[in-house]
């Protein structure tokens, strides 16, 4: 393995159409990145793409496969484990589907490694509504949920709902990460809310999101209701719970 300080991880499931772009994107940057993609046993074939990809850069791209879908949260806390058992510095989540600009990721490390923060989130509300080729029902729906979730938990963050991130490899080794307890999207709320509790300091970098192309989409009407009944279980929990803190230099 090359010496890096960056790993991306990408959870998939039936991304065969849009997997092997993604990577190349990553790879494509000025900027060295290592990928960790996460596949839920999809059936369309996107983990043999991953494997025959492996050839090509065997020291970038690694593979983790599951016995089916077991939901976006528990593998992203396999792969964060993944991270920290191989001594990245920096640990991102990013979707497969070109909704969130590889080129990014380049201004999210920045965000951590240069600028201060523990967590950098890429975020479509901090400079207005920055989504693109969404239904306007569900960009309401999004921009809406994001406030509801700041009103219960009292976090000052624009995109409560973001799912590209950067972590700072203190912040993941600091949550009690088998405590995490949401699977949909609300797992993206939680370890916002458990990195705010810990005393890590956030920053909300713009970004632009685009809606998928490719592929079909994994949001449902339950990932939503998951969301809603799960904050206010979230706050209520945190008023009987001791968070591990950050530690002071």
């Amino acid at each position: 393995m090359e010496n890096n300080d960056g790993i991306v991880i990408i959870p998939t499931y039936n991304e065969k159409e849009n997997i092997e772009n993604i990577c190349r994107a990553v790879f494509s940057l000025p900027k060295q990145f290592h990928v960790l993609i996460i596949d839920d046993g999809s059936p369309d074939g996107t983990g043999a793409i991953v494997k025959e990809l492996q050839k090509e850069f065997s020291d970038r791209l690694f593979l983790i496969e599951r016995a089916g879908k077991q939901g976006l949260g528990t593998a992203y806390i396999t792969g964060f484990k993944w991270a920290l058992q191989h001594d990245y510095d920096y640990v991102f989540e990013m979707d497969a589907d070109f909704s969130h600009n590889p080129n990014d990721l380049i201004k999210l490390h920045k965000a951590c490694s240069e600028e201060g923060a523990d967590l950098a989130i890429g975020s479509r509300y901090v400079s207005g509504v920055n989504v693109v080729n969404w239904p306007m029902g569900r960009v309401l729906m999004s921009y809406f949920a994001s406030k509801y979730v700041r009103i219960v938990t009292g976090l000052k963050i624009a995109d409560t709902t973001a799912g590209f991130k950067c972590y700072r490899r203190e912040v993941l080794s600091t949550i009690e990460l088998d405590k995490i307890q949401f699977k949909g999207y609300a797992f993206q709320i939680e370890m916002k809310y458990t990195t705010y509790k810990c005393g890590f300091t956030i920053k909300e970098v713009p970004i632009v999101f685009v809606n998928r192309i490719l592929g079909n989409s994994k949001m449902s009407g339950g990932i939503f209701g998951e969301a809603l009944f799960g904050v206010i279980r979230l706050k209520w929990d945190s008023l009987f719970r001791k968070y591990p803190q950050k530690k002071t230099k």
